[in-house]
């Protein structure tokens, strides 16, 4: 499994951008195979960054815990409903497996077979007379079963059930044993003798198998062709060439058809509860219809940890679904420290109080000295212009400026031109519906036994905030509902006069505290706030601690 670079969830610009350029950044020093992704689809203005830079938007995971496909075997060692006893008892002795999935002609799962299976066939019959003698099978596999030659065939490919008889008697004894069996089904083995071969080709039986290397004169040769008899020439002698016709027996009877399958996006712990009480030896398993690996209970007692670096956010109530079952090795972040992140080893944690995350991504592009490619360059300003209002955050500080003056040269565009075009595309509220945008750069927060999130978007003026005020309320609402949330908050931030609004899905006790104008009912005009982390969090935390705890 690669390490996954990760933003929070509902990630902005800084997320998503901090990611990608981590994730060069470790490719190109210590782990090829880091992998940067999100757990949400980029909003419209980092979708503009990423154009602009060339790169493509990360991987969109929504659940890092392992899945079945992630743990099964995909080597593919398979049967199929064509072949015999001898080839599928091999494929399983050379990769040590005691069951084996069995596609049929078209490559479609058709079953399982075991080797307990297997060995049926060979034992098919006991000692009845007739159906101890039965093998299904076809002329090609036998020959290949044996290790022999035609000297005449007819219609070699097609299957059939034949009943083998040994010529090793005398000529009157074994023409009284002819007559015993449909000369149509009959497949008579013997070495070099005539009397027998004469027999056997007068009473036109299916095929002849002539063992010890030997092979028809050529006068019984024109026999056989006149009597459209098929004729094998076997290496072996006739007690070992008897023995090996019996594991030239087609496999379809002992095929198991009814049986579990799992498919490969199965959850490791749902596939678990699903199959631990099963005797089933191994589980197909699916990519809809397409078989892609096999699982085995013991791939799921201890199944390989995903390995993740998490950027932008270091509470586990912000991150990717499953984040609490991974390994994370690293975190990188620029807020403050949240008390839910736990860890069995030792990790390595960088956190200063910057204004981006991707200005501590660029300076460890720089300590290394690793210059990034022009595309990577503007995406790590896109990241710093985007979360410290180009530098006019009150979160800037002098790291930010000198770091994205360094990036400057690396990039093809100026940097303050296009900091004008970034912020002009992508309005939230122009493009999204209500619902995105409370969710479009939502965290959410648990401080002082309270559970609550906050919400920020970024626009030219708060013209169309007034228009859909109403349904924006509702989101809110609605959001603080599903999540079971105290409340629910929405900052929309002015880039042009530095100021927000506030939006409040309902107000907690204490909220009469707030020393902001308030405009309508849960609407505050809060002048000169424009970071979420540094003014408006800490402002919160205030105003809960100092109220005691609903219920409490």
């Amino acid at each position: 499994m690669p390490l996954y670079v990760f933003g929070h969830r509902n990630p902005d610009t800084d997320a998503i951008c901090a990611a990608i350029a981590y994730a060069d950044f470790l490719r190109r020093t210590s782990r090829p195979d880091a992998v940067a992704a999100c757990c949400g689809p980029p909003n419209e203005r980092t979708e503009f960054a990423l154009r602009k830079a060339g790169l493509p938007a990360p991987r969109i995971i929504m659940d890092v815990r392992p899945e079945v496909e992630d743990v099964c075997d995909r080597s593919l060692n398979v049967a199929r409903s064509t072949d015999v006893f001898y080839e599928v008892y091999q494929r399983m002795h050379e990769h040590e497996l005691r069951a084996i999935p069995v596609v049929d002609e078209s490559g479609a799962l058709a079953g399982i077979v075991t080797l307990l299976d297997l060995l049926e066939l060979v034992f098919q019959g006991g000692v009845d007379p007739v159906h101890s003698r039965e093998v299904r099978s076809s002329f090609n596999k036998i020959v290949s079963v044996l290790g022999g030659s035609f000297q005449h065939a007819i219609e070699p490919d097609r299957a059939e059930d034949l009943i083998v008889t040994v010529g090793a008697m005398s000529a009157g004894g074994f023409s009284k044993r002819l007559e015993k069996f449909p000369a149509e089904r009959m497949l008579v083995v013997c070495g070099d003798r005539p009397t027998i071969q004469v027999a056997a080709l007068e009473r036109g039986v299916r095929g002849i198998v002539v063992t010890g290397g030997y092979e028809l004169s050529s006068v019984l040769l024109q026999l056989a062709v006149e009597r459209g008899v098929t004729v094998i020439n076997s290496p072996f002698d006739t007690a070992t060439t008897t023995m090996r016709l019996k594991a030239a027996r087609a496999i379809e009877s002992v095929i198991e058809r009814d049986f579990i399958v799992v498919p490969g996006k199965t959850p490791v712990a749902a596939a678990r509860q699903q199959i631990l009480s099963s005797a089933q030896p191994i589980f197909p398993v699916v990519d809809g219809t397409r078989l892609i690996g096999v699982l085995s209970k013991s791939d799921l007692i201890s199944p390989p940890k995903p390995e993740l670096v998490l950027v932008d956010h270091n509470e586990l109530s912000q991150a990717v679904q499953g984040a609490e079952e991974a390994n994370v090795l690293e975190v990188l972040d620029h807020h403050r420290l949240g008390g839910s992140l736990r860890s069995s080893h030792p990790i390595r944690l960088l956190m200063e109080p910057v204004g981006s995350t991707c200005t501590l991504v660029a300076r460890m592009f720089r300590g290394a000295g690793v210059d990034p490619s022009p595309g990577m360059a503007l995406c790590m300003a896109s990241g710093m212009i985007s979360d410290t209002l180009h530098l006019r955050s009150p979160t800037t500080t002098a790291v930010d400026h000198e770091t994205l003056s360094w990036l400057q040269q690396f990039c093809t565009v100026d940097l303050s031109a296009y900091a004008q075009e970034f912020f002009q595309v992508g309005s939230a509220l122009r493009g999204c519906s209500p619902r995105q945008v409370v969710r479009e750069d939502c965290k959410e927060f648990e401080e002082a036994g309270r559970h609550f999130s906050i919400s920020q978007i970024e626009e030219i003026g708060f013209d169309l905030f007034w228009q859909r005020k109403e349904e924006l309320t509702e989101a809110l609402e609605e959001l603080a509902r599903e999540n079971g949330l105290e409340f629910s908050a929405l900052l929309v931030t002015d880039i042009v006069s530095n100021g927000s609004l506030l939006l409040m899905s309902s107000e907690p006790a204490g909220w009469e505290e707030i020393n902001y104008p308030q405009l309508e009912d849960r609407l505050y005009q809060l002048d000169e706030v424009v970071s979420r982390k540094k003014q408006l969090l800490p402002l919160i935390i205030s105003l809960l601690e100092s109220t005691p705890e609903v219920g409490g």
